[in-house]
């Protein structure tokens, strides 16, 4: 199973700021639901309370939320206590790719697990108060990369840009 991790992160990192992001990519939202649709998706807790509640649980997609706490509900989703224990249950389900969609905590623990990694690759610094963790490039090869500019809709430039552990 591919396990793969999708984000979008500023030049700095930033992948949020006050539980929610810190732009408005409306390309990117569409290449998130369109490369997720269909497939199990694995979130933290907090991400999933950064919903906007008409998108909880995101359509056309399997949900599990990884939490701590013991007696979360999260109407909708499957919840567990490990990104393991969520692993597991999209293994069990014959799952060719699985995406894991933050927060921060779950990218981390996540990241050595990953084959894949979805990044929209935003050229900007932006402030925020939640990052992606750091990356060792040299271990990652390159497969895609489009680019788009910034324009009356898109405050910033960035890249959709696949990459595959070597």
């Amino acid at each position: 199973m591919i396990i793969s991790l999708i984000a979008a992160l500023s030049s700095n990192r930033v992948i949020g700021k006050n539980n929610d992001l810190p732009w408005r990519l409306p390309d990117d939202m569409k290449y998130f639901m369109e490369t997720t649709k269909g497939h199990y998706v694995i979130m933290g807790r907090k991400n999933y309370q950064s919903l906007p509640e008409k998108f909880r649980p995101l359509p056309h997609r399997t949900n599990i939320v990884v939490t701590r706490s013991a007696n979360f509900a999260a109407p909708g989703c499957q919840v567990v206590h490990s990104l393991e224990s969520a692993l597991a249950i999209a293994r069990s389900a014959n799952q060719q790719e699985v995406f894991v969609i933050g927060g921060a905590e779950i990218y981390t623990l996540g990241l050595s697990l990953a084959t894949r990694l979805y990044l929209t690759e935003i050229q900007a610094e932006v402030e925020g108060d939640t990052y992606f963790p750091n990356i060792n490039l040299a271990a990652w090869k390159e497969l895609s990369r489009k680019r788009h500019v910034a324009d009356d809709r898109h405050q910033f430039a960035f890249d959709f840009v696949v990459y595959e552990k070597k």
